[in-house]
């Protein structure tokens, strides 16, 4: 990165990675409503809980093409380019860049072990925090190295998957897939409809596995997508740098491969009986080929289509810059819907039944953070994550 580049980085705001932002926030959610709302097997499949007729089928397949997977491996590109953004606007400031981002990490640790013991296991921070004190070494890499890294690291995340398909075939052990047995799902359903206090001790009981799980098989595939954010960044790829014939060109060939494969993998699933010996190589293992592709295209479709701006563009942009505020209260409103200390839903509705509350929150994001942003520099999570970084308040109103 030239002095032109660093310059521009630090005074300037970069509305396409706000944008791209908010659209990986309200896709998140859009796949975290399923965890939020009935057991972990209906994730992956649909058949083990929640299907109840053609438009529950539809609903599944329609997440599995177009979001499954792909706005949390988008929402790992933002971060890797926000990373750099942060060191690069600290080391202009006349701050010490490491000092800032490995205090912004621990504290992002602290913030995600918070969300996962007092609200949802289901959390992305803890891993994005330990993720990204790795990702700090590569910033300085020129883009060819970045891109050699990730794809690198992408090769290492499918060679891990297919064994762990192995190994779960070899073990019998694919029941991870299979609608839970009555014992099990009564024992789930009456914890998340029970007090609060019997949830936090489920929760408590999983630190720290859970994260460290997901760490274990995620943890290549995250660090991946956060060098491809550095070398987006880099090239002017997420920042609208490029040409809009080069974006139109990025967004057919790869949305147009991948979006056939993805549906043809979900026939695949759907027309096999969402067989359990089938689902993890349908699931896991062949969209890490596929997703990178999938998420490139779709970050230069959200480019093309918001180039212009206008009133949704700007709304989605300022729900991008509240992301972490978004994510962390669709998860406070979530879990106030579906478990028992709120109004106890939690496997009471179908899959489509979900997609409303899925509206209803993304109109949420919408509506609340423009009008916040008019008024205070950042949302409010985002405010205390700074100022506890920095170790002192930052300004705050407008």
């Amino acid at each position: 990165m030239d002095a032109g580049e660093q310059t521009a980085f630090a005074s300037d705001r970069l509305i396409s990675l706000d944008v791209l932002r908010g659209v990986a926030v309200m896709g998140i959610f859009a796949m975290n409503i399923v965890n939020f709302a009935m057991p972990d097997a209906a994730y992956n499949n649909p058949a083990a809980f929640g299907l109840e007729g053609p438009a529950d089928l539809i609903a599944w397949f329609a997440s599995f093409v177009l979001i499954d997977g792909k706005m949390r491996a988008l929402f790992s590109f933002l971060f890797g380019a926000s990373l750099l953004l942060v060191v690069t606007r600290a080391d202009a400031g006349g701050e010490d860049p490491a000092r800032v981002h490995f205090s912004r990490m621990a504290w992002l640790l602290a913030f995600g072990a918070a969300h996962t013991v007092l609200i949802w296991d289901g959390d992305i921070l803890v891993q994005y925090a330990l993720i990204g004190m790795i990702a700090y070494r590569f910033r300085n890499r020129p883009p060819p190295a970045l891109a050699v890294a990730a794809g690198l690291l992408l090769l290492a995340q499918l060679l891990l998957v297919a064994g762990l398909d192995t190994i779960l075939g070899a073990a019998g052990a694919r029941d991870m897939f299979a609608a839970p047995g009555a014992g099990a799902l009564a024992a789930d359903l009456a914890v998340h409809r029970g007090p609060y206090a019997d949830l936090l001790a489920r929760r408590w009981a999983d630190v720290p596995q859970v994260p460290l799980i997901a760490l274990l098989v995620h943890g290549c595939e995250t660090l991946a997508y956060m060098l491809a954010g550095l070398w987006g960044l880099k090239t002017g790829f997420l920042t609208g740098g490029w040409a809009m014939a080069r974006y139109r060109r990025v967004a057919a060939i790869a949305l147009g491969l991948t979006v056939a494969a993805y549906a043809g993998l979900g026939l695949l699933y759907w027309r096999g009986g969402f067989d359990t010996g089938q689902a993890f190589a349908l699931t896991n293992v062949t969209p890490t080929v596929l997703r990178p592709v999938m998420v490139v295209g779709i970050a230069a479709l959200v480019i093309i289509l918001t180039a212009n701006g206008g009133a949704l563009t700007t709304r989605i942009a300022a729900a991008g810059r509240c992301a972490f505020s978004n994510y962390l209260g669709a998860s406070l409103i979530a879990t106030t819907i579906f478990y028992g200390h709120g109004l106890g839903l939690y496997g009471r509705l179908s899959r489509w039944e979900l997609y409303p509350l899925v509206f209803a929150v993304w109109a949420a994001m919408l509506l609340w953070s423009a009008p916040w942003l008019a008024r205070y520099r950042y949302g409010p999570f985002e405010y205390l994550w700074r100022s506890l970084s920095r170790g002192r308040a930052q300004p705050f109103r407008r």
